[in-house]
């Protein structure tokens, strides 16, 4: 599969997930009557299928990474050429935009936005940190047949336990940016955020190399070690 073609699943698939979360939160907004319970949960669901249904499509051709830290975690581990981390990281960012700006001409929003939504604090940071190491260590060790419907499960358990919504991506964080609805973050807490999921993402690999150690080897005794 040439790099252009791994490339453009990776933008087309971040710009979707991106109009899938961002419009689904603007949509479970208007309709939620005020009740932030049921927009959250909108928007849980629209995120579970969507992130599923794009992992299944998109999965064959690049790897569905969708995620510039799961792209970094491949690099480190050879499963994506070090020379196609930054192109990877760049099409993503670029789609978590382009999916805010699609949202919101779907919605007859006005397209360019920046987002005055505050998510900053300790208890984010340990969120967003507990997200992604959870997101990554589901990735690495989930079976590959699998690992499609556990990351969305994943995804969408996350959004409820954790006290920043889950983002667990720094595309996302960056996409949100851009959008000053239910789903945004405003661009003076997205260092934070994407600070805790590097280091998340970071403690899940090295947790995933302390679980993947192979068994010592039983001793064997044999009758010239038991005459010693």
């Amino acid at each position: 599969m040439s790099l252009s073609r791994k490339l453009l699943a990776e933008g087309l698939g971040t710009t979707l997930l991106l109009a899938v979360v961002i419009g689904s939160g603007i949509m479970a907004e208007r309709l939620a009557g005020g009740s932030v319970a049921i927009a959250l949960l909108a928007n849980t669901l629209a995120t579970v299928g969507g992130l599923y249904i794009l992992i299944e499509v998109f999965g064959p051709v690049s790897g569905a990474h969708f995620n510039p830290a799961v792209s970094a975690v491949m690099a480190w581990r050879g499963e994506l050429p070090v020379a196609a981390l930054a192109p990877y990281i760049a099409v993503q960012l670029v789609g978590a935009m382009l999916g805010a700006w699609l949202a919101h001409a779907m919605f007859d929003m006005s397209i360019l936005q920046r987002s005055t939504q505050v998510r900053s604090g300790t208890g984010q940071w340990i969120a967003e940190g507990v997200a992604t190491f959870g997101l990554l260590l589901v990735i690495l060790r989930a079976p590959a047949s699998r690992a499609p419907a556990m990351v969305a499960a994943y995804i969408g358990a996350a959004y409820w336990f954790t006290a920043s919504t889950s983002f667990a991506n720094p595309a996302a964080v960056f996409g949100r940016m851009f959008s000053d609805s239910f789903a945004g973050i405003a661009p003076g807490s997205a260092p934070g955020f994407v600070v805790a999921e590097l280091m998340g993402a970071a403690v899940a690999v090295g947790v995933h190399r302390l679980l993947s150690q192979p068994a010592a080897a039983p001793s064997v005794v044999t009758k010239e070690t038991q005459r010693v």
